[in-house]
């Protein structure tokens, strides 16, 4: 997209709106997801991206959902991804936000404040005690949004492991 497809209103920073992804956001879902696994330099197949959102539109209450973010005609801004879980610590609900994509002509306009709002105000409504989230060490600007809205910084590390299969 580029920077002349912004409405006035995004440029202005108004006119933003979230909203939960359903079935009619997929097409436009899918081209932010590939934008970010295009940053992170993975490529999971498109069928593989839309089943995960599928799974999130079908049962947002158990699975998580997606936020979509857009300018005041409509065209998508960003995105950011929800999860729910537990943490046995704290002995409460949490939601991780996995996923959180502006595009780059929206960079700047607050989108990526917007949609964390947003999530934080789901992670209420689920009944969620703290919302967290991870980055890569390399991704100096979002952890600069990140401390901006006082997001804390752990000490954990994290781990991974590919799952065999038969």
């Amino acid at each position: 997209m580029s920077d002349d497809r912004l409405s006035a209103g995004a440029k202005r920073h108004t006119g933003v709106e979230i909203l939960l992804a359903g079935e009619q956001d997929l097409a436009e879902l899918l081209a932010l997801m590939r934008d970010y696994c295009d940053f992170y330099e993975v490529s999971p197949a498109d069928e593989q991206l839309l089943a995960l959102s599928q799974a999130l539109i079908d049962d947002p209450r158990r699975e998580g959902m997606q936020l979509l973010a857009r300018d005041d005609r409509g065209a998508p801004l960003g995105f950011a991804t929800l999860y729910w879980s537990w943490s046995t610590s704290r002995a409460a609900r949490l939601g991780t936000m996995n996923d959180l994509f502006v595009i780059a002509e929206a960079r700047g306009l607050r989108v990526g404040e917007r949609l964390i709002e947003a999530c934080l105000e789901r992670c209420a409504e689920h009944g969620a005690e703290l919302m967290e989230w991870q980055t890569a060490r390399t991704n100096t600007t979002a952890q600069a949004l990140y401390d901006r809205v006082s997001g804390r910084r752990e000490e954990w590390i994290s781990y991974s492991l590919n799952v065999p299969r038969s």
